[in-house]
């Protein structure tokens, strides 16, 4: 797949779940947003769990680990580049590396995760609304 290819296929999805990682904790309004967006791509739990873990956590949680990261918001075209770059390299190897690690670059968001999880399955109608 090439980067042309790879933004339109997960692009807006991408950056709909950037916000995860910012410094501040989602909104209501920005809970909404993501459930709308992974709506449009008809993904399962299942699937939506490893773009989590293997094409964005990756990327994402080096930004957490960085002294200088800037957390109040995300360059859009920066991020996007950062995300197909890791992305097209995600093969062999270091798809088993990142799977195999996943669990420690999705430690800062998973509770931001739990709780879209629960949003979507919401709206799914898979739990009741609280």
């Amino acid at each position: 797949m090439n980067a042309q290819a790879l933004v339109d296929k997960r692009g807006e999805l991408w950056l709909a779940l950037a916000p995860l990682w910012l410094d501040r904790e989602p909104s209501e309004r920005d809970f909404s947003h993501m459930v709308k967006v992974i709506q449009r791509h008809d993904l399962t739990l299942h699937e939506l769990e490893w773009i989590f873990r293997l094409e964005l956590a990756p990327v994402m949680a080096r930004n957490q680990l960085s002294v200088a990261g800037n957390w109040r918001n995300f360059d859009d075209y920066e991020l996007m580049q950062r995300l197909v770059a890791h992305n097209l390299r995600l093969k062999g190897w270091r798809r088993k590396g990142w799977a195999l690690f996943s669990g420690l670059t999705t430690m800062m968001a998973r509770h931001r995760w739990n709780r879209l999880i629960e949003h979507l399955m919401v709206e799914r109608g898979e739990l009741p609304s609280s």
